[in-house]
């Protein structure tokens, strides 16, 4: 790619960019979120016309006006979030729009299916060809749409924040996918902000920042502070910078709590935890140990089954999520920004008064009070650096980094007295954690209670001031994060003791 530039109307997305890459190399596309990196690899993969620039596929020029082309080209993308058909087996989402026909063009299913059992034995891509999409864990998934470029004839291959979503073993998995695919010749191309993942599997790397070209490494001769500074145009600090604190008042009080996921099992089984003012605390756990119910439950999405949830010694056990904001200050950074955060239809302004439009200031007599929305919004858009600096622009257009930070900007904007974050760094930049970290860290130092839910141990150790871990809805152990061992807290995770 030569001289990419791509813009929409006044604004630039991609400035001037050029990128290498060789046969049976893994190269790395850095940059902070919102750099411009996915808008590049989409100019390739024909999703968006470069407004300027050239591209070659083993030398020579092509003009990939659509994805068909770039696919007839031996060019194929897994996006961040999966094209796939919940209700159909992995086959049918792999030969979807190619499907193999015997006489009279009658599906031939069969031997679709034994080529993609071969397809899958090929390289080490373990899925079962009549399994249905919505039976599959997130890492299956994603094999299935490398499966589906490869059945395509792909040879270099675009993973989008391939292990946003992916479990730490699934991630394992993916770098031997990764290793298996190169072997064979394809060309594999991952866009990340994950340093120590390109350490570990990329050859080059390529770093942009607000949609220029900064540099071209090879990945062996870096570190990952070289890297990060690259991205971020500064240094990073990958400690957060925590004072001593005196905990104050208990902000938060649970206890026997049970509560049953949504098939009606129990997830959370009599559940005790104390949560301080002026204190973060982390909860540690596998992912499917009862965090989404707990979360769930605080919040009012789902009722509990027995048990006692006070916040500043009020009792709020089952109370509706409009009184835990509004009434009992309790805010929350979810899980999934896209599902439970945002409504991508509507502008920054709209987003950041979701859960107080129909109070003053925003609100008077039935009628929404727009000049006072949207000066809430301006302001909040700078405090918090929310780029663009524009709040007409859809929540959708936004970067996941930005995205998060509009989510906190309205949690934090709403004086909580229980801040509660659940996987609030999924899918950002070095310099996005930093920023969400410090975010954070003070609330605790405004004498707020923060509770902390991530699967990333480093980061419960490194923000929190206790970790509680979880294992099978129960707490089994609470522990001060002032020097504690990694090793311990991953064996009470697996239900050892430490």
């Amino acid at each position: 790619m030569s001289g990419i530039t791509k813009k929409f109307g006044d604004f630039t997305a991609n400035q001037n960019i050029n990128l290498t890459v060789h046969r049976g190399e893994v190269h790395a596309l850095l940059g902070e979120n919102g750099a411009g990196k996915t808008t590049l690899m989409n100019v390739l993969y024909g999703l968006y016309k470069p407004t300027e620039g050239t591209i070659k596929v083993n030398g020579k020029p092509l003009q990939v006006s659509d994805p068909n082309v770039a696919i007839a080209n031996g060019i194929g993308m897994v996006h961040q979030h999966f094209m796939l058909v919940d209700p159909f087996t992995v086959t049918e989402n792999i030969i979807l729009g190619n499907e193999p026909t015997k006489t009279f063009g009658v599906l031939d299913l069969q031997r679709a299916e034994e080529e993609v059992r071969q397809l899958s034995q090929t390289y080490g891509l373990h899925v079962e060809a009549t399994a249905k999409i919505q039976d599959l864990s997130v890492g299956s998934q994603q094999r299935v749409e490398i499966l589906k470029t490869l059945y395509r004839g792909a040879q270099i291959l675009i993973l989008d924040e391939p292990t946003a979503v992916l479990t730490p073993q699934e991630i394992q998995e993916l770098a031997n996918i990764i290793r298996n695919l190169t072997k064979a010749g394809k060309s594999i191309i991952i866009i990340t902000h994950k340093l120590n993942e390109i350490k570990q599997v990329a050859d080059y790397c390529t770093i942009i920042r607000r949609g220029a070209h900064i540099d071209t490494v090879q990945v062996n001769e870096v570190s990952e502070d070289d890297l990060a500074a690259k991205m971020v145009g500064r240094e990073v600090s990958f400690k957060v910078a925590k004072k001593q604190r005196e905990r104050g008042d208990k902000v938060l009080e649970i206890r026997g709590l049970e509560v049953e996921d949504s098939r009606g099992i129990t997830a959370v089984n009599g559940l005790d935890l104390d949560l301080y003012q002026g204190e973060i605390l982390g909860i540690a756990g596998i992912d499917g140990n009862g965090q989404k119910e707990l979360i769930e439950a605080l919040t009012g999405l789902t009722k509990v089954r027995s048990g006692v949830v006070k916040v500043r010694d009020k009792e709020v056990t089952n109370r509706t999520p409009g009184e835990m904001i509004n009434k009992h200050r309790v805010a929350h950074i979810p899980e999934d920004r896209q599902k439970r955060g945002l409504i991508f239809e509507f502008d920054i302004a709209e987003n950041m008064v979701l859960e107080k439009y129909n109070v003053p200031p925003f609100s008077r007599w039935f009628t929404l009070l727009w000049d006072k929305i949207y000066q809430n919004a301006d302001l909040l858009v700078k405090k918090f650096d929310i780029r663009p600096q524009d709040s007409r622009v859809l929540a959708r257009a936004l970067s996941g980094g930005n995205q998060q930070k509009m989510i906190i900007a309205r949690e934090v904007s709403n004086d909580p007295e229980l801040l509660i974050a659940a996987q609030p760094t999924r899918g950002l930049d070095v310099g996005a954690i930093e920023y969400v970290h410090q975010s954070l860290v003070e609330q605790r130092d405004a004498g707020k209670g923060v509770l902390l839910i991530s699967f990333e141990l480093d980061e419960i150790i490194n923000v929190s001031d206790r970790i509680a871990v979880i294992y099978e809805g129960e707490i089994v152990g609470i522990l001060d994060a002032e020097g504690v061992d990694e090793k311990s807290v991953g064996l009470m995770m697996a239900g050892g003791s430490a």
